[in-house]
Parts: structure tokens; C-alpha cells; sequence
């Protein structure tokens, strides 16, 4: 399920080469009449680059630098050394971008209101997957919650590469006992952008709801972040109790 979609619900869960163009047309003076809405991808990228190097305008040098790193979404997940070694982008620059794009990402998350419960997967989305979104690498992060579906702690409890990355059930479950959680949100992504599940990920989740159930532990949900966008293991009847039924009804009617 998408942002936007009707989410399923718990039951009980300075540089000295060329300047930006102070014109008119400039994006600073389009910014400021028209709003942020109205700039391109290169146009908010020149203006935080503010100026290019010699022989070169700050907004050739922004559309140049989103053709080789394919976007503002690739460029985002650059480290400040990878985008310093830009041609046109030294380490000031890359500095201001990297705190920019952080600063953006940081601002998409919500105020963590520990008093409102985490009643479905789009709550969860806006106050703790946004972060994934730009990540690199795949982090899985484990949110536990008390008996009212509150939040006690949000835990990146594992990280890997660009594919995959190696989860130890009983490193979750001695965090999840360790703050006394009465249940447990699991978030994870996946760095292609893509956020369809995978047959890896159904069965941790399957691994990860048999260990709650035979130690207590209710486990809500299971969310994997794509670019912009998740999935809820919920929302889309892939909870492993909705699968081993289907299966035995499949058997019962062969």
C-alpha cells in the first residue's frame, strides 16, 4: 500500500566562478514569487549551489551534475565525499548538500507524539519510515510499543549493504524484553526503491511473529520502505497467520 491509499487498520495496535543569475528569470527571484513549487530539479540544486565554477554557470552546473549522478534522488544518497568528487562540486559544496538533503529528510518525519498509538501502517510511515526512504544501505528498524500500541523506542537493530542485510531474531527479541514491550512494529528497506516484498522478507516476518507469539509479544506489522513509498505486510494479506490459512484452505479443496 501507497501513501495516499486507505491504510489498514489495528484493531488494537563562496566560490569565483559564475554566480546564480540574480535576474528575473533567476531561480531566487522565481522562488520568491512564485514559491519552491515552481523550480526544477536543477533549479533548487543551483540554488543551493549558488555559484559555478569558472566557465561555467551555476545552472549548467546543476543540470550537469543531476545527469551523472542520475537525479535528485541518486544525488541524495550520496555521501559528502562521493558528491565532493563532482567535477564543479568541491567539499564546501558537498557539505551544504549533504546537510540539505538531510535537513529535508529529517523534516518529512513527524513529531514523535509517544501518546498517540500507532493505529495503522501510515502513522507508522510518517513518524518513522521517511528516514529509510534515502538510505543507501538496508537498515531494519524495530519500534516497540506498550499494551496501547504507544511507542516506547524506535531500534535500527541491523545493517547491510545494498541488497540485503542479516537479521538475528534473538537480538530482537532481547531488545524488545529488555523495554518490557507488550508489542512490536518492524520497519526495513530496500535500497533499489523498490518496496514489494520479497520471500526473504515474508519469512523473517514469519520467524519474527512465531517468536513474539511464544514469547508474548504482539508483532503489529511489518513495513518495507521503498523511494517515497512502503508496503505493509498487513495491508496486503501477507501476514503470516492470512497466508497459513490460505494454504490450508488451498489443501482442503485439493
Amino acid at each position: 500500500m501507497g501513501l495516499g491509499e486507505a491504510p489498514g487498520i489495528w484493531v488494537s495496535w563562496t566560490g569565483t566562478g559564475a554566480a546564480l543569475d540574480c535576474g528575473m528569470n533567476g531561480p531566487r527571484e522565481r522562488l520568491a514569487h512564485d514559491g519552491v513549487k515552481s523550480l526544477s530539479d536543477a533549479d533548487l540544486l543551483a540554488v543551493l549551489l549558488g555559484t559555478g565554477p569558472a566557465g561555467e554557470d551555476v545552472i549548467t552546473l546543476a543540470t550537469r551534475v543531476l545527469k551523472e549522478a542520475g537525479g535528485l534522488w541518486a544525488l541524495a544518497r550520496m555521501r559528502a565525499t562521493q558528491l565532493s568528487r563532482i567535477r564543479g562540486i568541491g567539499p564546501a559544496k558537498a557539505a551544504r548538500l549533504a546537510a540539505a538533503f538531510e535537513a529535508g529528510t529529517r523534516g518529512l518525519v513527524s513529531p514523535d507524539t509517544s501518546t498517540q498509538p500507532l493505529s495503522n501502517s501510515e502513522l507508522v510511515f510518517l513518524r518513522y519510515g521517511r528516514p529509510l526512504t534515502t538510505s543507501a544501505i538496508e537498515r531494519f528498524v524495530v519500534i516497540s510499543v506498550d499494551a496501547k500500541n504507544r511507542a516506547r523506542a524506535a531500534r535500527e537493530v541491523a545493517r547491510g549493504g545494498r541488497v540485503s542485510c542479516q537479521v538475528d531474531p534473538a537480538e530482537v527479541f532481547r531488545l524488545l524484553v529488555s523495554e518490557s514491550a507488550s508489542g512490536a512494529i518492524f520497519l526495513h528497506n530496500h535500497p533499489s526503491g523498490d518496496p514489494e516484498p520479497s520471500p526473504q522478507d515474508l519469512e523473517l516476518t514469519e520467524r519474527l511473529v512465531a517468536g513474539g507469539s511464544l514469547l508474548g509479544i504482539r508483532i503489529l506489522d511489518h513495513l518495507i520502505i521503498g523511494s517515497g513509498r512502503y508496503r505493509s505486510l498487513r495491508d496486503l494479506d501477507l501476514w503470516p497467520s492470512n497466508l497459513a490459512k490460505s494454504s490450508a484452505s488451498a489443501r482442503s479443496r485439493s
